[in-house]
C-alpha cells in the first residue's frame, strides 16, 4: 500500500513539474512574441513619420524624385515585413528604410530654409525619439529571446520544449552597416 502512495505522489510531482515547465516555456515564448511586436510598433511609427518628413522636404526639393520613390518603396517593405516577415526580413526592410532616410536627410541638408522650419525640426525630434524607442525595443526583444533560448537549451526545460511547441528564436541583428541609427543631426 505504501508503494502505491509513493508512486502516486511521484507521478503527481512529475505531472506538476511538467505543467510548470510547459507554462514557463510558453510564457517565455509569448514574451519574445510580445517583444517582436514592440519592434513592429516602433518600425510602423517610424514609417508613419517618414511621409510627413518626406512631404516637408519634397516642397523644397521637388527634383529629387528618385530619393522620394525609394523612401516610399522602403516604407512599403517595412510594412509588409512587419505583417508577415521573419526577423531577418524585418531587419533587411529596416536597413533599406534607414538608407532611404539617410538620403532624405542629405537632401534636406542642402536647403537651409528647410532646416530652420519648425515643422521639420519637430519631425526630426519625433524621429530621434522613435529611433531611441526602436533601439530599446530591439534590445528588449533580444533579452526575451535570450531568456527563451536559455530555457530551450538547458535541462530540464529542454525536455518539455517540444511538448510546449516552443523552439529557439532568432536574435534581432541589424544588417551589416545598420548597427547605428541614421544621423538626423544638422
Amino acid at each position: 500500500m505504501i508503494w502505491i502512495i509513493v508512486a502516486i505522489v511521484v507521478v503527481l510531482a512529475l505531472v506538476l513539474f511538467g505543467v510548470v515547465a510547459f507554462n514557463r516555456l510558453r510564457t517565455a515564448d509569448i514574451g519574445a512574441q510580445e517583444a517582436l511586436g514592440g519592434i513592429d510598433v516602433q518600425l510602423t511609427r517610424r514609417a508613419d513619420l517618414i511621409p510627413n518628413l518626406v512631404n516637408t522636404v519634397k516642397g523644397y526639393a521637388e527634383h529629387e524624385r528618385g530619393v522620394f520613390e525609394e523612401v516610399t518603396a522602403a516604407r512599403t517593405g517595412v510594412t509588409e515585413a512587419a505583417r508577415s516577415g521573419s526577423v531577418e526580413q524585418r531587419a533587411a526592410a529596416e536597413g533599406r528604410l534607414d538608407r532611404a532616410l539617410v538620403d532624405v536627410m542629405a537632401v534636406a541638408e542642402a536647403y537651409p530654409d528647410l532646416k530652420a522650419s519648425a515643422n521639420f525640426q519637430q519631425l526630426q525630434s519625433d524621429l530621434r525619439d522613435t529611433e531611441d524607442k526602436l533601439s530599446f525595443a530591439r534590445q528588449y526583444y533580444n533579452d526575451a529571446v535570450r531568456r527563451l533560448n536559455e530555457l530551450v537549451r538547458t535541462i530540464p526545460w529542454m525536455f518539455f520544449a517540444g511538448m510546449a511547441g516552443v523552439e529557439e528564436r532568432t536574435f534581432y541583428d541589424a544588417p551589416d552597416g545598420q548597427d547605428t541609427a541614421p544621423s538626423v543631426q544638422f
